[in-house]
């Protein structure tokens, strides 16, 4: 059962693979692979297809797919503005989706759950009759308790102790359990296995909403916590003698010095500019040569910097990942996160550290969510599949 799940996954991850490169990948004899991926095919997962070059000499190697269109989840993405829903195939194929602007109206369950309840109605209604849902994850801008997706803080959304899991469960027409996780942590996932992270066994990612939050990956496994609330990025203090209030309570906080209102405010924006675009501008002015957003940038910069070398000189990540609204900031700002890398990092940790941009832009934590969905198939698939539900809109 171990091999069969590595060897989804592996098909999942990397897309259409030979048997001959699958014996090669795990070290198995050809009639075990054969073996392997016959089980796989009989379950509807992938199919087996002679390659598109036929003219070598031998006997080729069969090819083998992920059903994409066939196996899919269900993926949530809830930020601070926007709600997306996304039918996901196997091999992580965004097949359909919906979107919707999430008004700043806080606590707000009942809208969330309603509007993400029926954008799976709408994507579940085109879907093929044999296609199977094989799992639900979704991604939200807050602190999750992992084992029942119940939301117990969110500093930005006024959320607490909200059961947000059973309560999008319950809506859903498919009978399965809801996976919840937090964007940061699941956005980590995202990247190291499908964006700017892929290769590295070592990583950091920070997100950027409207606060800050974080995930890391140790030794290619999520860092999570005693409960599931590690790598809270954001409210590492880095300014404490006079830093600006964080709504956690504190001063001083990464994502107090670094978040939108932040650059909003030193960069004069007027009162009531709020959300990813207002950051972009702020940026683009900069780039035009404002003083002010040239001086608001820099200053968030430099803060973002000292949060940057403290993470690296913890954790020694071969690559740190800015997503989000980050992606923004830190395009704007890279030379006064580099200097602070430079003046604060020990030098073994700073000589090989990457700082990349999010590959997967906005889908990021809505890949990790769908990522959060296939976790039970990829851990077993016979059993999932046989918990697999029709899709009924």
């Amino acid at each position: 059962m171990k091999n069969l799940g590595a060897l989804l996954r592996h098909i999942h991850l990397n897309g259409p693979t030979s048997r001959a490169a699958l014996t090669e990948e795990f070290g198995l004899n050809r009639s075990t692979i054969m073996a392997l991926t016959a089980e796989l095919a009989a379950l509807g997962l992938v199919r087996e297809e002679l390659p598109d070059d036929v003219q070598k000499a031998g006997r080729p190697s069969l090819v083998v797919s992920p059903e994409s269109e066939k196996v899919f989840v269900l993926a949530f993405d809830v930020a601070v503005d926007w709600l997306v829903a996304a039918r996901v195939g196997l091999g992580g194929v965004i097949l359909d989706r919906r979107a919707a602007v999430r008004q700043r109206r806080f606590p707000d369950l009942d809208d969330v759950v309603g509007t993400l309840a029926e954008f799976a109605r709408q994507l579940l209604r085109d879907v093929p009759g044999d296609a199977v849902c094989v799992g639900v994850g979704a991604s939200f801008c807050g602190m999750i308790r992992p084992h029942d997706g119940t939301v117990r803080y969110g500093p930005k959304t006024g959320w607490v102790d909200q059961a947000f899991g059973p309560e999008l469960e319950r809506r859903l027409p498919l009978g399965l359990p809801v996976r919840v996780g937090n964007e940061a942590h699941l956005g980590a996932v995202a990247e190291n296995e499908r964006g700017a992270g892929i290769g590295f066994r070592n990583l950091i990612y920070l997100h950027g909403d409207v606060g800050v939050g974080g995930g890391v990956i140790v030794d290619g496994k999520r860092l999570g916590g005693d409960d599931g609330y590690a790598a809270e990025a954001g409210h590492m203090v880095v300014n404490p003698f006079d830093g600006r209030p964080c709504l956690c309570g504190s001063r001083g906080c990464l994502e107090a010095e670094v978040g939108e209102s932040a650059l909003l405010d030193l960069a004069g924006w007027p009162h009531g500019s709020v959300g990813r675009d207002a950051v972009a501008s702020v940026v683009h002015a900069a780039e035009r040569g404002d003083q002010t957003a040239r001086e608001a940038l820099n200053r968030v910069g430099d803060w973002l910097g000292v949060g940057v070398a403290n993470l690296i000189n913890l954790f020694n990540p071969g690559v740190v990942v800015f997503g989000g609204m980050l992606r923004d900031v830190y395009r704007g700002s890279a030379e006064q996160v580099r200097t602070r890398i430079e003046a604060n990092v020990l030098p073994v940790s700073r000589e090989r550290v990457e700082l990349r941009i999010a590959a997967l832009g906005d889908d990021t934590t809505l890949v990790g969510g769908a990522e959060l969905g296939f976790a039970g198939l990829l851990a077993d698939p016979a059993e999932a599949v046989s918990r697999a539900r029709r899709p009924r809109a």
